[in-house]
């Protein structure tokens, strides 16, 4: 039997979302392929798609790659330009259905090399249960002569960490994801040297990763993700999405991830804080404003693939404001504003609105072949600072060297 093969990002929510998605497009269509969806790890599923040529080869139909892998995807002709088939026959409500800033990285080279599936910017989610307690509010105040609110400063941050810290009770104060696969620490890194008015790029717009801020960035970072009185003790096993079971689990007071994981914490079983959390900016050095980080992920068709109108008439199905919301109820996150605006999704999620100020100050990564190797090196970098006492510095020169051989 002919059947359609989708490479999906291993997540729960993506894997019955997309089910039920496909069951009801062959439904509304009339239309009897099976689809084979293979649940893959990050890294697994950035070698079978890119590195392994499976979309050029036609062995993927469809694949879920996140924006951080688009311009190699694009530049290893992986991915099919999707200009032609939405001029023909455009999404519901394109482009007007998505904030500008979910449709530009996917706009590579004159071509629209995929359409938004999932996202949700970088930000502090927190226990507002604890936050708004009047015995907790008492006694931080006692302890730190400040009123108890969420931290708006670096400094704040590790106060009020190390305050709900309580290992006895199995709550800690943040928890990070400091699993080294080539994401996780790299964007905390970029979120620290954000918030301390640091920058990626050099006035020769070249990589850089030598500057005062980033001496500052990597120097707070190890300390922290290091601290038994105020982070999780785990930290350093659990990736993104095992950090956000651990806060759903109501492990944690804070913890900085992706807002997919606030929303996840509202609407999946498990979870033991539904209705107790909200999400705020993140905090930032004085003087210094606040960040986020965009990366989001698109839904792909595989320039090989036997299949490409039937694969992007389903893109167009799995995009509606209904799929979009499906998405949504089932813990991922929905990109369009209809999502965002919707009075049942926010009756559900109460901080769902504020997608769109995340939006407003997130900021994106370089967009260059050499990224993924930045990556490697970023990672490195920060797990050698963390498991060692080399100074910040020498390892953030080195690691600069490194990215000056390859540009």
């Amino acid at each position: 039997m002919e059947k359609i093969r989708i490479a999906v990002r291993k997540f729960d929510p993506f894997e019955t979302t997309l089910q039920k998605l496909w069951d009801l497009f062959c439904l509304q269509n009339n239309i009897q392929i099976e689809a084979e969806m293979v649940p893959l790890e990050l890294h697994d599923l950035y070698e079978t798609t890119i590195t392994k040529k499976g979309l050029k080869e036609g062995k993927w139909d469809i694949a879920h790659l996140n924006t951080d892998w688009i311009y190699d995807a694009v530049h290893e002709k992986a991915v099919l330009d999707l200009y032609s088939f939405i001029a023909a026959n455009p999404p519901e409500n394109y482009p007007y259905g998505w904030h500008k800033s979910l449709l530009k990285l996917q706009q590579l080279d004159n071509g629209t090399y995929g359409l938004p599936f999932h996202d949700g910017p970088e930000c502090l989610i927190y226990r507002k249960d604890l936050f708004e307690d009047q015995n907790e509010q008492e006694n931080f105040k006692k302890q730190y002569s400040y009123e108890l609110s969420t931290p708006k400063t670096w400094k704040e941050f590790v106060e009020i960490a190390s305050f709900f810290n309580r290992p006895e009770e199995n709550l800690y104060g943040c928890i990070f994801a400091n699993y080294p696969d080539g994401h996780n620490m790299v964007f905390d890194f970029c979120l620290q040297l954000w918030t301390r008015g640091g920058s990626l790029i050099n006035h020769k717009n070249q990589i850089s990763v030598h500057s005062k801020a980033a001496i500052e960035a990597l120097d707070f970072y190890r300390k922290m993700v290091n601290d038994p009185t105020a982070v999780h003790p785990k930290s350093k096993e659990f990736d993104s999405v095992q950090a956000g079971l651990a806060f759903a689990k109501g492990e944690a007071a804070m913890a900085i991830n992706w807002f997919g994981f606030a929303s996840m914490a509202q609407v999946i079983e498990e979870s033991k804080v539904k209705g107790k959390i909200d999400i705020t900016s993140l905090p930032s050095d004085p003087n210094h404003k606040t960040a986020s980080l965009n990366v989001y992920w698109l839904y792909t068709i595989g320039s090989g693939s036997k299949h490409k109108k039937l694969a992007y008439d389903f893109l167009r199905f799995a995009t509606t404001s209904e799929s979009d919301k499906l998405l949504t109820k089932e813990g991922g996150i929905g990109c369009r504003k209809s999502t965002w605006k919707d009075e049942e999704i926010n009756a559900l999620i109460p901080f769902y609105h504020k997608l769109e100020m995340l939006h407003e100050n997130a900021f994106t990564l370089p967009q260059t072949p050499i990224w993924p190797k930045v990556c490697e090196f970023i990672d490195h970098m920060i797990l050698k600072a963390i498991n060692s006492d080399i100074p910040s510095a020498q390892l953030l020169e080195e690691t600069h060297n490194n990215i000056q051989k390859i540009e």
